[in-house]
């Protein structure tokens, strides 16, 4: 039998740079939605699982994740370790995928790339695309982390420190300095980005109030003409269209 791949998305209401992000609005439909939906049509996941605080006020992703037919797992606020293990260990992962719900235009085709790279190593370790490693090229944003439960279970003893706690990737990888934590442990991978859509500048993330602008003026112009809009034409829609009007 093959492993169980499962993609969990970390999301709540509570940000502290832009709170209530994960309900605004993107052309008619909530910013955690949208997410759903583009990732219900990856075809290397076996389940995706919406991992949310189990507070009161995020019991309103509760209710989207119903909504959109999605598991949803309510655990710790802020042990993101613990909340990634407990949603894993009850989906019965081997491989986890994590995606921050701040990333508003995941590419189906490029999650499942990554989950592909990664089942070929034939090894526990971390990949990604979700943003540049080892200059990949990625659009910071579009893919998806994977990594396998056994090191999620060992990191979850292993490391005490609130912030790693806080940062599931942490454990493994810190991408601001470009360097994996301990590869002797955890061997770091990626695969390089498509030419056709090689745009490291390009930053799909949603932290701030201007960020969301940017966001809700993309899914505005592109949802209406193709809801299933790619990479490609996100990058279109920003050279012809948002930088010309811009400046």
């Amino acid at each position: 039998m093959g492993k169980r791949v499962v993609l969990i998305i970390q999301a709540r209401m509570g940000s502290s740079r832009l709170p209530g992000k994960s309900m605004m609005d993107l052309a008619g439909a909530p910013l955690v939605g949208r997410i759903l939906e583009r990732v219900k049509r990856c075809s290397r996941i076996d389940d995706t699982v919406l991992a949310i605080p189990d507070t009161e006020k995020d019991a309103v992703l509760k209710s989207l994740g119903d909504q959109y037919g999605i598991t949803v797992f309510a655990g710790s606020e802020n042990d993101l370790v613990e909340r990634y293990y407990q949603a894993a260990l009850r989906s019965k992962a081997d491989i986890v995928g994590r995606l921050p719900a701040d990333n508003a235009t995941p590419e189906p085709s490029e999650i499942d790339r990554i989950v592909d790279h990664h089942l070929s190593l034939g090894r526990p370790g971390f990949s990604s695309n979700l943003s540049v490693i080892d200059n990949s090229g990625y659009p910071d944003g579009i893919g998806a982390e994977m990594f396998d439960f056994s090191l999620l279970a060992e990191a979850r003893e292993r490391n005490p420190d609130s912030r790693r706690r806080e940062h599931v990737h942490l454990n493994f990888y810190d991408y601001g300095i470009g360097q994996p934590v301990d590869a002797k442990w955890c061997p770091i991978s990626t695969v390089k980005c498509p030419a056709e859509f090689r745009r490291p500048d390009l930053v799909l993330d949603v932290n701030t109030q201007a960020q969301y602008e940017f966001m809700r003026k993309l899914y505005e112009y592109l949802y209406p003409r193709n809801p299933k809009f790619h990479i490609t034409d996100i990058i279109r829609w920003y050279d012809e269209v948002y930088c010309r009007a811009s400046g």
